[in-house]
C-alpha cells in the first residue's frame, strides 16, 4: 500500500525517476536481444544493471518528490516487462533450469495483477505493490541471475549452482502465485466494501 508521507504526484513527467525507467526499458530490450544469441554474460550484467535502476529511480522519486501519474504506471509496467520477458526467452533456453510453465505463471500472474490495478486506481482505490510483490520481484530477479549465471558459466560453473538455480525458480514461482493471492484477497476485499 502508498506510505502515508509519500508526496503527491507531480506533473514533471521528463524528470530523472522516469528517465531512468525509460533507461530500463531500452536495457530490457538489450537483454532480450542478448539471451537468444547466447552472450550470457553481457545479458547477466545488463540485467543486473536494469534490477538496479528499479531500486534506485524509486529511492529518488520518494526522497526527492519526483513521484509523477506516469511514473507510478511506467515502473511497473517496465518492471512486468523485464521479468516476463526474461522468463520467456530463459524458458526456450536449454539448460536454463527455467521450464515454459513457469513463464506461464509469472506472465499470468502480472496480467491478473495489473488487470485488478487498473479496475480499482480507476475507481479511486489505491492498489500500490505490497511487501510481498516486491519479495516476489527479489525471488524472480534471483532466479534470473542464478540463470544467467549457469548458462554462462555451463560445465565449468560450481557444483552447487544448478540446486542453488533449482530452489530459486521454485520460490520465485511459489512467491509470484502467493503474491497474486494476495492481491486477489485484497480485490475482493475491496471490491465487497465498494458494493
Amino acid at each position: 500500500m502508498a506510505e502515508p508521507n509519500e508526496k503527491k504526484p507531480t506533473n514533471d513527467v521528463f524528470n530523472v525517476p522516469n528517465q531512468l525507467t525509460a533507461a530500463r526499458f531500452i536495457l530490457a530490450i538489450v537483454v532480450f536481444v542478448l539471451i537468444p544469441l547466447q552472450i550470457y554474460l553481457a545479458a547477466l550484467i545488463v540485467f543486473l544493471i536494469a534490477a538496479s535502476t528499479d531500486w534506485i529511480d524509486g529511492y529518488y522519486a520518494r526522497k526527492y518528490g519526483q513521484v509523477t501519474k506516469f511514473g507510478r504506471m511506467f515502473d511497473p509496467f517496465v518492471d512486468k516487462i523485464i521479468i516476463c520477458g526474461t522468463f520467456i526467452f530463459l524458458a526456450g533456453e536449454q539448460d536454463s533450469g527455467i521450464a515454459a510453465w513457469m513463464a506461464v505463471v509469472v506472465v499470468g500472474r502480472e496480467l491478473l495483477v495489473t488487470a485488478l490495478r487498473s479496475s480499482i486506481e480507476q475507481s479511486g482505490g489505491d492498489f500500490s505493490a505490497s511487501f510481498a510483490g516486491k519479495l516476489k520481484m527479489l525471488f524472480q530477479c534471483a532466479a534470473v541471475v542464478a540463470s544467467l549465471l549457469l548458462l554462462w558459466l555451463g560445465k565449468d560453473g560450481p557444483s552447487w549452482l544448478p540446486m542453488t538455480l533449482f530452489v530459486l525458480a521454485w520460490v520465485a514461482v511459489l512467491s509470484t502465485i502467493q503474491s497474486g493471492l494476495d492481491y486477489i484477497y485484497a480485490a475482493v476485499k475491496y471490491f465487497r466494501l465498494e458494493s
